[in-house]
C-alpha cells in the first residue's frame, strides 16, 4: 500500500537540497518547490523556499507536510494556491493510495490556506483555530489579490476558503491508530498559530512558532512577550524530539529554541537598552544585529523587527 524512501535517504536528501532565498525552485517539473522528503516513518514535508513569495517558487515558501496512516492522511498547510495544493496532492498519491482525510492550516496566512479550495473541492474536511478562520473571513480576498499578484497565471482556480472546522485550544483527532493533538499552545507568530504533535512518534509540526533557517518575522500584532511566554511554558515541556518548522528544514528543539525563542529574547533586550538610554524609534532600526545575520531575509525583516519590538516595548 505504500510506497516510503528510508530514513537515511529523505535525510540524505534535506541536508544536500537546502531551502533558500537564492534557489528559485528546487524542483522545477512540479509547482512545489521542493519534492517531499520523508523526515520520519510515515510523516513526509515539501520544504518551501525561505525566501518571500515569487513566481519563481509559486507562493512554496512555507512547510507543506502530510502524514500517511493506515485509513488515510492528514494534511498540514492548504498551500498557497490550488495549483500548488494539487501538486502535493500528486506526491501524495505517488506515497500512497489512502485518501486525504483532514487538512490542518497552520494559521490564517495565504500559504497556509489559498489551497484550501483544491481541498474544499474534493469533500476534505480543513481545520483551522478559530482566529486562522476570523483572519481568512476578514481579510481573505486582500490576502488572494495579493497572491495573485506575483502568481499571475499559477493562480487559476484558487478561491479564499475559509476552514469547516474550528477549534479553541485543542483538537484531537485520530485515524488509522495513529492520535493527532492539534494545539493552539498560545500567542506567538500570529493569529491562530496551530501546532500538530503526534505523541506515538514524539514528532511537533510545528508551524510558525518555531523558525531557525529564516528570520522570524514580526508583524504589528505580533506580541513578542506573549511568544517568548508561549514557548517557554507550552512549547519547552512538550519537548518533542523531531521539530518541523513552519520555514525550513525539520529539526530540533535545540535550534529553533537557539533561532526563535533566542533571538527573540536578544531583540528585545537590545530594544529595552535602548529605551533605556532614551532612543527612539528611528535609532531602534540600527540596534545590533549581526548575531543573526546568517538567516535568510534578515535584510528584509531585521529593521522592520527591531521597528516593531520598539513600538510594543515604548507602553511596557
Amino acid at each position: 500500500m505504500f510506497r516510503f524512501m528510508s530514513l537515511l535517504a529523505g535525510a540524505a536528501m534535506a541536508t544536500t537540497a537546502f531551502a533558500s532565498e537564492d534557489i528559485a525552485d528546487q524542483y522545477p517539473q512540479s509547482e512545489l518547490y521542493a519534492k517531499p522528503v520523508e523526515v520520519i516513518p510515515y510523516v513526509f514535508s515539501a520544504i518551501g523556499a525561505t525566501a518571500p513569495p515569487t513566481y519563481e517558487n509559486a507562493g512554496h515558501n512555507n512547510n507543506l507536510s502530510f502524514v500517511v496512516t493506515p485509513e488515510g492522511v492528514v494534511v498540514v498547510n492548504g498551500g498557497a494556491s490550488a495549483r500548488l495544493a494539487a501538486a502535493l496532492h500528486e506526491e501524495i498519491k505517488a506515497v500512497t493510495d489512502q485518501p486525504v482525510k483532514l487538512v490542518v492550516n497552520e494559521n490564517g496566512q495565504g500559504h497556509a490556506f489559498l489551497g484550501n479550495s483544491y481541498w474544499a473541492d474534493l469533500g476534505v474536511d480543513i481545520l483551522a483555530h478559530e482566529d486562522a478562520i476570523h483572519e481568512t473571513e476578514e481579510n481573505g480576498h486582500f490576502i488572494l489579490e495579493g497572491m495573485k499578484g506575483y502568481n499571475r497565471d499559477r493562480a487559476e482556480g484558487t478561491r479564499a476558503v475559509s476552514a469547516n472546522l474550528s477549534f479553541a485550544d485543542t483538537y484531537e483527532y485520530e485515524l488509522g491508530g495513529v492520535k493527532f493533538e492539534i494545539l493552539h499552545l498560545g500567542p506567538a507568530h500570529g493569529p491562530g498559530d496551530t501546532q500538530v504533535w503526534i505523541p506515538a512518534w514524539d514528532i511537533m509540526i510545528a508551524g510558525d512558532i518555531a523558525f531557525h533557517e529564516r528570520m522570524p518575522p514580526i508583524f504589528g500584532d505580533t506580541c513578542t512577550s506573549c511568544w517568548i511566554e508561549t514557548w517557554e511554558t507550552k512549547l519547552e515541556p512538550i519537548a518533542p524530539t523531531y521539530v518541523i518548522p513552519g520555514h525550513g528544514h525539520p529539526t530540533n528543539m535545540a535550534q529553533v529554541r537557539r533561532f526563535t525563542r533566542d533571538y527573540l529574547v536578544d531583540l528585545r533586550e537590545k530594544i529595552g537598552a535602548h529605551i533605556e538610554e532614551g532612543g527612539d524609534l528611528g535609532g531602534a532600526y540600527y540596534v545590533d544585529q549581526s548575531n543573526w545575520e546568517r538567516l535568510d531575509t534578515f535584510e528584509e525583516l531585521a529593521t522592520k523587527n527591531a521597528g516593531r519590538v520598539f513600538e510594543e516595548m515604548e507602553w511596557e
